[in-house]
């Protein structure tokens, strides 16, 4: 095989272009401002800028180390996928031993870098993320094979990147309600993902993909989903009203249709559930989702 093919097919299993997931954390370093009006200054520093670019390539260095552990793990599952089965390591068109020098290299060097850069506990989230990642994928623990608990660890990655940008700039541990509403909302997420695998795959397909899927019944994943769903608007509600942000609470209207559409979408479209940031290719969601940022931002400025 031409090196050219093999290398573009060996940046094809590191999944690059997940890139959008990492920027997470801007939403942990713009809630430090939230919290914390008094930052603001700082929000002026041509360092803050470079620090934050930093810690965005720091995670997105540590997510794909987790998808080249997600890769090797997930192959003799992925054969069973209608699409994933064509994935390079699943052809045996790639080396296994060569992905794993790239793993050592990737995390040795974000967490290097992360060490002298940056404070401890934002060193400490860097690490989460990267431990989530094996907790999940790799035997004999395997949660990915554990239903219910395997999408409220994947969506675990949700919190862990917000506090890697929360510790860009503070300290101090951020409140519980904001983190727990942004693990509900992760877990919503990801449960959508596999309402849409139980219902496009079928049962042979289900069973050799991901053991977990044969455990679930579609009620309860819709059920824990709207319970997720819940859990979620009921720690903003805590969290807006603890912070003294109450102008928040105009947004809940339009937080919840935000929330039907994704689950709408989830039963009714598998690829945009599999992956959420795709939905963003939608017009309509991609506007709904400026809309209602600038809801908050303006609510933010009446508060």
């Amino acid at each position: 095989m031409p090196e050219k093919r093999k290398s573009s097919l060996y940046l094809a299993s590191l999944r690059l272009e997940r890139w959008p997931r990492s920027l997470a954390i801007v939403i942990g370093s713009a809630a430090t401002f939230l919290v914390n009006p008094a930052l603001f200054p700082s929000a002026l520093d041509p360092e803050l800028g470079l620090k934050l670019l930093l810690a965005f390539v720091l995670t997105w260095m540590v997510s794909t180390a987790n998808y080249i552990v997600n890769e090797i793990t997930d192959a003799p599952f992925d054969a069973h996928h209608p699409q994933k089965k064509n994935r390079p390591l699943v052809a045996k068109e790639i080396s296994v031993p060569v992905l794993l020098g790239v793993w050592v290299i990737l995390t040795a060097a974000a967490l290097g870098i992360a060490r002298f850069t940056f404070s401890a506990a934002f060193l400490w989230s860097l690490a989460a993320l990267l431990a989530a990642g094996l907790f999940y994928n790799v035997p004999p623990l395997r949660v990915k094979d554990i239903p219910y608990l395997d999408s409220t660890l994947e969506s675990a990655n949700n919190p862990i990147r917000f506090l890697v940008g929360w510790y860009v700039l503070a300290a101090e541990f951020p409140p519980l309600s904001l983190l727990v509403a942004w693990w509900a909302f992760g877990n919503f997420l990801m449960i959508g993902k596999r309402v849409a695998e139980k219902k496009f795959l079928t049962s042979e397909e289900a069973a050799g993909y991901r053991l977990s899927l044969e455990r679930y019944s579609m009620g309860g994943l819709v059920a824990f989903m709207t319970a997720n769903g819940l859990l979620f608007l009921a720690m903003f509600i805590v969290f807006a009203l603890k912070t003294g942000l109450k102008t928040f609470l105009y947004a809940l209207p339009f937080i919840v249709v935000y929330l039907v559409i994704f689950m709408f979408k989830s039963i009714q479209d598998r690829d945009a559930a599999e992956e959420p940031e795709k939905q963003l290719r939608n017009p309509f969601f991609a506007l709904y989702t400026l809309f209602l940022l600038a809801v908050f931002v303006i609510a933010f400025l009446l508060r």
